[in-house]
């Protein structure tokens, strides 16, 4: 059974894990294309982004980092380098690719920003829909130590997300969340907890 609540001393019980796949870079706009015809054959896809904190009052960056993954391949695609490419927003707005996240309104919202129009479309929510079915905490972190049984750090979460070279533990971290909340959604939809939600 997946237990539908877990407190902080649990979860930092468990034991660390991360994302072991490939993680590819993009920061060239001409990689892009490449990468979009793979990534518009995938039905599932994991999904997050970063921006780089500002701790100043009323400074808010724009997106630097968008990631996608599949269960074996991370794609991290460096914004603030190579801009929106029509093409990636075009997986964003695909109905028949299921975009996975954990409060993804500010991620949809940042990338608004980067574009004169921008249509959202099949984005799972985990934090939102999860709660419907009765799950207490939600959160890429909780979500992954109840349904994973395992712990993902957070530390990378307010670095530099415009360095120069983002470093091997910024890349992994990045990777480690979007892949996190596919998997937390495919094995709850295999155990039958999502079947209200999809309407099976």
């Amino acid at each position: 059974m997946i237990p539908f609540r877990i407190s902080k001393e649990e979860v930092n019980a468990l034991p660390l894990g991360q994302f072991e796949g490939e993680i590819y870079l993009i920061d060239d706009a001409e990689l892009v294309d490449e990468v979009v015809e793979f990534l518009e054959e995938q039905p599932l896809l994991g999904f997050d982004t970063e921006t780089k904190p500002s701790f100043k009052k009323g400074i808010i960056n724009q997106v630097s980092l968008l990631q996608l993954s599949t269960p074996n391949q991370a794609f991290l695609f460096r914004l603030n380098e190579i801009g929106f490419p029509d093409s990636i927003r075009g997986i964003l707005e695909r109905e028949t690719i299921v975009k996975i996240g954990a409060a993804v309104h500010d991620d949809i919202k940042g990338l608004a920003k980067l574009t004169d129009s921008f249509y959202a479309n099949s984005f799972f929510d985990l934090n939102d829909e999860l709660k419907k079915v009765g799950f207490h905490n939600v959160g890429v972190r909780n979500l992954t130590a109840m349904v994973l049984g395992m712990r993902i750090s957070k530390s990378e979460q307010v670095s530099n997300w415009e360095a120069i070279e983002l470093t091997e533990k910024q890349l992994r971290y990045a990777a480690t969340d979007a892949w996190a909340c596919l998997e937390v959604f495919k094995k709850l939809r295999v155990e039958g907890y999502l079947d209200e939600l999809l309407g099976l």
